[in-house]
């Protein structure tokens, strides 16, 4: 009788050879997006509660989730953006853009500021469906084409404002009706015990938590992963492209509107140059929080880890009695670090089975 037949009667078919990497726990962990951005945040928090005492207050705390929340926000969608392989430089200017709107519109116009901030939420999703809409049918890279909305959108800020009310910011909106309403959904303060917390910080979570979840439990979020990693072949599955890619644009500009109505209705006016440079920072806690430049990797939590540390430098320089200017040189330290371990977190995630 033979003995070199594949499967021997009884036996059922053989094993099949497991070439597979066996990642241990450490691997495993180190294999998630934001797992970087934790580390660095735990040893940046521990830091500053030595050398900025003032840090270790419960108000300081709330100060600097407040003040993440301020890029959080929009970083969200950027964040998202950027896990579909696109960027959106004009995402600063935008949130200026949208607060101008609504501010002049109802101003000029003796409207409810509620018909203003409609129009401006109406107009701020063309620009981000315009935008979009370019990249996918020219080609051309989204860089390009948000770079030239960032110009356009920066200089109609500051030429209509100038036109309109003869200078370079809006007019106090704070008697005017629907002032109050919008104030509270957008910049309200409540407290818990004797703490203020802004209701910002509670709307970045509310996002945060909504990305996660169409990131990682939902087909949209499949999409997105699929078109950053490579549009052709998520096309070739059936992905539509076009749609993901437009929605993720017009995502980023519905959060730009959604921070300028923050900013108008704190303040109650706006100065129409703001906004220009906080593009890079929502990139930043973008890339800080694992999202890879090239697409196709990240979530939502590490962009929420990499603006709350955003968020905790900016104020413990501060706190701890430095010169501010120090922060942006720590900015290009933590990308260039972020970028070296993204890479290395994106091995380690990628190892599967071989042979």
């Amino acid at each position: 009788m033979s003995t070199t037949s594949a499967q021997r009667p009884g036996l059922g078919a053989p094993a099949e050879a497991d070439n597979r990497v066996q990642l241990g726990v450490m691997n495993r962990l180190l294999g998630r997006p934001e797992i970087g951005a934790l580390v660095a945040a735990i040893v940046i928090g521990i830091f500053f509660l030595i050398v900025a005492p003032s840090f270790r207050s419960a108000d300081s705390l709330l100060t600097v989730l407040y003040q993440s929340s301020t890029i959080g926000i929009v970083a969200v969608g950027v964040g998202m953006l950027m896990i579909g392989g696109e960027f959106d430089l004009s995402a600063g200017v935008m949130v200026t853009s949208a607060g101008l709107a609504n501010a002049m519109l109802s101003y000029e116009l003796g409207v409810n500021l509620w018909v203003g901030a409609l129009v401006s939420l109406v107009g701020a999703l063309a620009i981000g469906f315009l935008n979009g809409y370019l990249v996918m049918k020219t080609g051309i890279a989204s860089f390009l084409i948000t770079l030239g909305s960032f110009f356009v959108l920066q200089g109609v800020n500051l030429g209509l404002t100038k036109i309109i009310t003869g200078s370079v910011s809006t007019p106090n909106i704070n008697r005017m009706d629907g002032y109050d309403s919008l104030s509270w959904i957008f910049a309200h303060n409540f407290e818990i015990g004797s703490v203020r917390i802004s209701i910002t910080v509670l709307w970045w979570f509310i996002f945060v938590a909504l990305a996660t979840w169409v990131l990682s439990r939902t087909k949209i979020g499949n999409w997105i992963y699929a078109v950053g990693g490579s549009a052709d072949s998520a096309r070739a599955v059936g992905v539509p492209v076009l749609k993901v890619k437009v929605g993720l644009f017009m995502t980023v500009s519905f959060l730009g509107w959604f921070m300028g109505m923050h900013t108008l209705y704190r303040f109650n006016t706006l100065q129409a140059g703001n906004g220009v440079g906080n593009e890079f920072l929502y990139i930043i806690a973008a890339v800080v929080g694992g999202t890879l430049l090239t697409g196709g990797y990240g979530n939502a939590i590490g962009v929420a880890i990499g603006s709350f540390i955003f968020g905790m430098t900016n104020l413990c320089i501060v706190y701890a009695g430095w010169d501010p200017n120090w922060f942006r040189a720590f900015l290009g330290i933590m990308l260039l670090l972020a970028v070296l371990v993204n890479l290395y977190v994106k091995k380690l995630s990628t190892l599967r089975k071989v042979g």
